[in-house]
């Protein structure tokens, strides 16, 4: 599956890698349902690779009802023991569980009339940061911002949230455009994020 086309050098030759590459990493995402979803595949993938995660992605839609926190929100133990037997998914209690409470600390925000969206998009001052790297090697795993974004959800409830993980969802949800600057999707991402 060659097409001549420049991208970043994390993405590969797998075809399930190259798709989510070029359709959906980096470009900006507001919608509540999908940053819940990728914080909660974020957290999967701490301690494995990012494609063994997509590749268990149908695993996690159909096994977390689609990621609707109100359903999520009230699992039990007998979730938990189904989840924990079921191979679509990371099978470990903790994420698992972090799951679960990360639903329950989104739906707290709800009740206080607080925004997911808002609280994860003002660490960017609501605007994605167009960054400029020319190498894989000049992209940071974790910024000032991402520390910060961290501290605040943990502070909120959540769990899974170090500032690698937080920095590698504002780089999945386009709050970052890192994109290096010789990938062809880098400039098709900036202007997506000049939109808004």
């Amino acid at each position: 599956m060659s097409d001549d086309l420049p991208r970043c050098a994390w993405c590969g030759e797998d075809p399930l890698y190259r798709a989510y590459h070029d359709e959906e990493w980096g470009v900006p995402s507001y919608a509540e349902r999908h940053l819940f979803e990728m914080l909660v595949l974020e957290g999967a993938q701490a301690g494995l690779s990012w494609l063994t995660i997509l590749r268990k992605r149908e695993g996690y839609r159909r096994a977390f009802d689609g990621f609707d926190p109100e359903r999520i929100a009230r699992y039990g133990e007998a979730d938990c023991t189904r989840l924990l037997a079921d191979a679509g998914i990371v099978r470990n209690r903790l994420k698992i569980e972090a799951t679960i409470a990360n639903a329950r600390a989104l739906l707290d925000l709800r009740e206080r009339g607080r925004s997911f969206s808002e609280i994860l998009w003002a660490h960017v001052g609501g605007v994605p940061r167009q960054n400029r790297w020319r190498s894989l090697a000049e992209v940071p795993a974790k910024t000032p911002e991402s520390d910060a974004m961290s501290r605040e959800l943990k502070a909120l409830g959540f769990r899974f949230v170090g500032s690698t993980i937080c920095y590698a969802l504002m780089q999945a949800v386009g709050m970052v455009n890192d994109h290096t600057s010789d990938c062809f999707r880098h400039e098709q991402v900036a202007q997506m994020g000049s939109l808004r």
